[in-house]
């Protein structure tokens, strides 16, 4: 048996598709109501609750040969430190006490490439780089970096872990829209007006899941896995978006610097509304990060494999029109997926 937790996320729901495919035995750990839309036809065991619920954990541990650690809350507007804190934190440290209790087999956590402290413009990303909180963009980067370096202290206890650090995901499956599964909607929308001037690696959820998957089977203890995929400028993903949508790219060019700005001034709209943000200082900043990142030891020890983006934004428009077509027919619009 595997234990999953948040299953219910972009990552998490294509993990439970590709362990499905496996024909393993899945228990998924689910707060309390939290929407299950993504995972409702998979066939798997449901456990309600939370991960800074200690004793729950160990219960829902107990048996289970490998423990996939997905839940989190991924934030990057301001406000949500203590939030990021108790559940990217201190959740993590639950799951770690609760696998050493049990004697779990295996731990795979997936942490983020925010988690790697940068280097200087000019040095490729990779392993090397430490996961150090004061030196990353963030209280989301800083969350997750914490919840590492716990699943560390949990492998310097006897705790066969493994860490994987995706780097931006794309791709089809993406329920509860995430940012950009948002950006390619308001894309399909015809919503996008202007185009920002920076750059990010991409990756498809898909070869994620899978990454994640050969880090539980060939990882080594204590061993930390980049799944990155295809460098790519923001102007540059506007171009393949018009080609696969006929949908005209926006020509104008907003720089970094102004749009950092402009992601500030924004925030507290963002905030008062509730709504899901294209545009705060911390998403530019990581647009205008070094994103030149490798995933060669992924490669050369999990034999772990990306596709190209271009393939990645197909199933990506195909899926959310799917989604948009059958929203507009039955009258009631899905979560994430909002005809215009």
């Amino acid at each position: 048996m595997v234990v999953v937790t948040g299953a219910t996320g972009h990552i998490g729901n294509v993990l439970v598709r590709e362990l499905s495919a496996r024909n393993e035995k899945i228990k998924a750990v689910i707060p309390f109501g939290e929407d299950t839309t993504a995972i409702k036809d998979l066939d798997l065991e449901i456990v309600r609750g939370d991960v800074r619920d200690i004793e729950l954990l160990k219960q829902a541990i107990e048996g289970a040969n490998i423990v996939y650690h997905l839940a989190g809350i991924i934030s990057i507007l301001p406000g949500k430190r203590w939030l990021l804190q108790e559940v990217n934190v201190k959740g993590t440290r639950n799951v770690v006490e609760a696998c050493l209790k049990s004697r779990v087999k295996r731990l795979v956590y997936v942490s983020s490439i925010h988690a790697i402290k940068e280097p200087p413009r000019g040095t490729v990303i990779d392993e090397t780089q430490p996961f150090d909180p004061s030196s990353v963009l963030g209280d989301y980067a800083k969350s997750k970096a914490q919840a590492t370096l716990e699943v560390l202290e949990g492998v310097r206890k006897g705790l066969d872990a493994v860490i994987v650090c995706p780097t931006g995901v794309i791709g089809p499956y993406d329920f509860k829209g995430s940012d950009m599964g948002q950006l390619i909607l308001s894309y399909i929308h015809n919503k996008m007006k202007a185009c920002i001037d920076g750059a990010y690696d991409f990756v498809d959820v898909r070869d994620v899941a899978k990454g994640i998957v050969l880090a539980a089977e060939k990882g080594k203890k204590g061993q930390s896995y980049i799944l990155s995929g295809e460098r790519i400028s923001v102007p540059g993903l506007f171009s393949m978006l018009e080609k696969i949508t006929g949908i005209r790219a926006p020509k104008f060019k907003v720089p970094c610097q102004l749009a950092r700005v402009i992601g500030i001034v924004a925030t507290p709209y963002y905030l008062l509304t509730k709504s899901k943000p294209l545009i705060t200082k911390d998403s530019i900043d990581v647009l205008a990060s070094n994103s030149y990142i490798s995933s060669q030891k992924a490669k050369h020890e999990l034999g772990y494999t990306s596709r190209p983006i271009w393939e990645s934004l197909v199933d990506s428009v195909t899926w959310f029109k799917q989604g948009i077509l059958k929203s507009i027919n039955s009258g009631t619009p899905q979560d994430g997926i909002k005809p215009a």
